[in-house]
């Protein structure tokens, strides 16, 4: 199995939609993403995502032998933060438990440490998504704290961790 990150491509729309067209992927993701997520909202994502600022964000398809089977984003933050950047992830869950977020995120982090001047990476998965703490802690991120009932997802208050990879760790 082959896995890498890379560029979207148009033709990738309708694997985005199959994946994000699952409540049990919505539901470990903030708000804002359409159910039932359509093609239609992917060619616009895919759209957006090529067309976007270079330097303050840095969005990627995980491929496996090629298919577009999740999407990975590093995002730059502002101002004191300026080297600083957010990350997120998913992967469609037929291919949950077989390391491809793991190896995304380390391909992704490596890229922005050796081409870009981003210091720190950090993430905030719920608390309760186990499997992707997992993820952070495999590719080397520090557990940093918990964020104590720092999010409201399905209208449940949730806990948050905080998890970062410093350049040079």
């Amino acid at each position: 199995m082959d896995v890498k990150i890379r560029t979207w491509d148009m033709e990738d729309a309708y694997s985005l939609a199959a994946a994000l067209n699952n409540r049990k992927i919505q539901d470990k993701l903030r708000d804002g993403i359409p159910y039932p997520y359509t093609v239609g909202d992917a060619e616009r994502f895919i759209s957006s995502v090529l067309k976007a600022e270079k330097d303050s964000q840095y969005v990627w398809a995980i491929a496996s032998d090629n298919e577009a089977v999740g999407c990975i984003g590093i995002f730059r933050k502002d101002n004191i933060h300026k080297y600083t950047a957010e990350m997120g992830y998913y992967v469609a869950e037929k291919w949950w438990g077989r390391g491809i977020c793991t190896i995304a995120v380390k391909e992704a982090c490596d890229y922005i440490f050796e081409n870009t001047d981003i210091m720190r990476i950090f993430a905030e998965p719920f608390a309760n998504n186990i499997a992707s703490c997992r993820v952070l802690e495999k590719a080397g991120f520090v557990l940093e704290g918990t964020l104590r009932k720092n999010a409201v997802k399905n209208g449940t208050m949730l806990d948050m961790k905080i998890y970062a990879l410093v350049k040079g760790q």
